[in-house]
C-alpha cells in the first residue's frame, strides 16, 4: 500500500447487523478521504490580509516577527517590535501546513508532500517565492481519534491530495489475528521554534522529521532548497531539537539522538525508551527535558516529565520523573524550565540543580500549547491567545495577551 501502513478497504469487508451475530461483528469508525486535485493545491499557497486563526498550533519567532500555524491553513505573521502590543500583519495561506523554520530571510514551509519557500526580506511585501514537490513521500493528513480505518477506494494518489476526512460508522467482521492501524501525525540568521517542532535549521542545511523518517535539505541557496537525503529512523516520531552536532528526535515511544558530525548525513547514536505518549524533548548542557502525555492517541494515561542524563551521549539514561497533567511543549532558558502543562497553565520550574527540580511559579487557569524562551520574552500559546511575558528579578511577569480570533 502507498503509505506502507495496515490500511484496508472498508467495502469488502462491511456486513450487516441483521447477517452477523453481534459475538462476530464490531463497530468501527472509517476516514474517507476528502481530496482537491494536486494542480489546484500547487497553486493555492499565497499572501494574505490577517485573518482570524481558527486552530493555533505551534510558534515560530525570527527577530521581531512571531509566526502563528493555523492548523493545515496556513501561518499568521505578527509584528512583535512592542512585545506589549503585538500587530498582526498577514497570514501565509499554505494548505496542509503545520511547520515553519526560517533562515537568511527565507520561510520554509510544509505543505501537503511539498516544501514552499517564502520571501521575508520585505516584512511589508512578504513574497511567495518557489515550491520543491515531492519531498515528503506517502503524505497523509493524521486521522481522526478514534477512526481505525482509511477508505482510500475513490483516491487517486497521483491526481489528488487528501485535505481532510469524513468520518462514516460501520460493521466489519471480528479478525483478532490482524493488526490494524488505529489513526495516530537584523536581516539574516535563522529563528527559533519551539519544542513541538518538526523543522530544524542547522547551519546551511534544514532537517525535517515526519512520522517515520528525517529529510535532509542543503539550504546554502537559500531559494533553492536541495533534498539531499532521507533516513528512516523508526515509528512515530514526532519532534526535533538541536544542540551543537546531536539532533534529539522525540518519539512516543522513546528519544533518538543522532550525530550531524556529517551533517548532509545525521547517524543513529543512540536511544533511550520511555512509556507511550506524545514526547517533545528540549535539552541544556548535559541534560535532556523530555514531558510525555498520555491519553487519547497518544498511548496509556501516564503523563510526566523526565529529566535524562545525556552527558554520554552513547547511553543516555533517565535519572528523574516527576507527575504531570497533560503535559504539551517545554522550553528551558538558563535556570527555568517552562512546561506547558495543558488545562493546568503554565509551570515554571528551578532547574539549577538538575536533575532535582522544584516549581517556583505557575500560570494557571489559562490553556497551554508551546512555549519559546527568548532572550528578552517568553513566548507562550495556547487556546486562542498568545501570551508574553517579561524576566525580572522576582520571577517572569505577563507582559501582553493578545486573542488570535
Amino acid at each position: 500500500m502507498k503509505k506502507l501502513l495496515l490500511l484496508f478497504i472498508l467495502a469488502s469487508v462491511v456486513w450487516s447487523c441483521e447477517e452477523v451475530n453481534d459475538s462476530e461483528i464490531e463497530r468501527v469508525q472509517v476516514a474517507v478521504p476528502q481530496t482537491m486535485s494536486l494542480a489546484e493545491f500547487r497553486t493555492s499557497a499565497s499572501v494574505e490580509n490577517a485573518q482570524p486563526i481558527q486552530e493555533s498550533g505551534k510558534i515560530y519567532a525570527y527577530h521581531d516577527l512571531i509566526f502563528i500555524n493555523d492548523q493545515l491553513e496556513g501561518v499568521h505573521v505578527l509584528d512583535n517590535s512592542d512585545p506589549s502590543n503585538p500587530i498582526q500583519k498577514n497570514f501565509l495561506k499554505i494548505p496542509q501546513n503545520t511547520d515553519v523554520a526560517i533562515k537568511d530571510d527565507k520561510l520554509y514551509a510544509n505543505s501537503g508532500p511539498d516544501l514552499v519557500i517564502f520571501d521575508l526580506s520585505d516584512v511589508t511585501n512578504i513574497e511567495y517565492e518557489t515550491r520543491v514537490e515531492n519531498v515528503f513521500n506517502y503524505y497523509y493528513p493524521t486521522l481522526p481519534e478514534g477512526v481505525s480505518y482509511l477508505d482510500e477506494s475513490d483516491y487517486d494518489y497521483e491526481t489528488e491530495i487528501i485535505i481532510g476526512y469524513e468520518v462514516r460508522t460501520a460493521y466489519r467482521e471480528i479478525q483478532n489475528d490482524i493488526a490494524f492501524f488505529d489513526g495516530a501525525e537584523a536581516s539574516g540568521g535563522t529563528g527559533t521554534g519551539g519544542s513541538m517542532a518538526r523543522f530544524k535549521i542547522v547551519n546551511d542545511y534544514l532537517y525535517t522529521v515526519t512520522e517515520s523518517e528525517i529529510h535532509i535539505f542543503d539550504i546554502q541557496t537559500s531559494e533553492s532548497p536541495i533534498a539531499v537525503n532521507s533516513e528512516y529512523v523508526g515509528w512515530q516520531i514526532e519532534t526535533i531539537f538541536n544542540q551543537d552536532d546531536y539532533l534529539y528526535l522525540g518519539s512516543s515511544s522513546g528519544m533518538y539522538i543522532y550525530s550531524i558530525e556529517n551533517p548532509a548525513a545525521p547517524s543513529y547514536v543512540s536511544r533511550i525508551d520511555h512509556v507511550m505518549g506524545c514526547d517533545p524533548v528540549v535539552v541544556q548542557g548535559d541534560w535532556a527535558y523530555v514531558t510525555i502525555r498520555g491519553g487519547n492517541d497518544c498511548g496509556q494515561n501516564l503523563s510526566q516529565l523526565e529529566v535524562i542524563d545525556i552527558s554520554n551521549k552513547n547511553m543516555p539514561e533517565r535519572v528523574a520523573v516527576y507527575e504531570m497533567a497533560e503535559p504539551y511543549g517545554l522550553g528551558i532558558k538558563d535556570d527555568h524550565l517552562f512546561v506547558c502543562d495543558g488545562s493546568e497553565g503554565l509551570k515554571v520550574f528551578d532547574a539549577s540543580a538538575t536533575p532535582e527540580i522544584s516549581l517556583i511559579d505557575h500560570f494557571d487557569n489559562i490553556e497551554t500549547y508551546d512555549v519559546i524562551p527568548l532572550e528578552n520574552v517568553l513566548l507562550m500559546v495556547g487556546g486562542d491567545m498568545l501570551y508574553q511575558y517579561q524576566y525580572t528579578l522576582e520571577g517572569i511577569v505577563l507582559l501582553s495577551s493578545f486573542s488570535l480570533n
